[in-house]
């Protein structure tokens, strides 16, 4: 991983725990807004970085749900 995305990743980490704390899915959105404004490139990792673990928690869950029936 390279700086872009580790400072990306850091930063996507960092806002969706607060956007679980706060109840605010839309976080992000301000977030993305402001560092667009200052680097694209950055505003582009960290969009994908947001879409990626979004993603990854809706496939843990989905399998945590599937090895739940399983057990039961």
């Amino acid at each position: 991983m390279d700086y872009l995305e580790e400072v990306a990743d850091k930063l996507a980490l960092e806002v969706l725990e607060a956007e679980r704390q706060t109840g605010n899915d839309e976080l992000f959105l301000e977030v993305k807004k402001t560092i667009g404004a200052s680097s694209t490139t950055l505003e582009e990792a960290f969009l994908t970085a947001i879409r990626v673990r979004r993603a990854e928690a809706r496939g843990r869950a989905v399998l945590e749900a599937q090895l739940k029936q399983l057990k039961t």
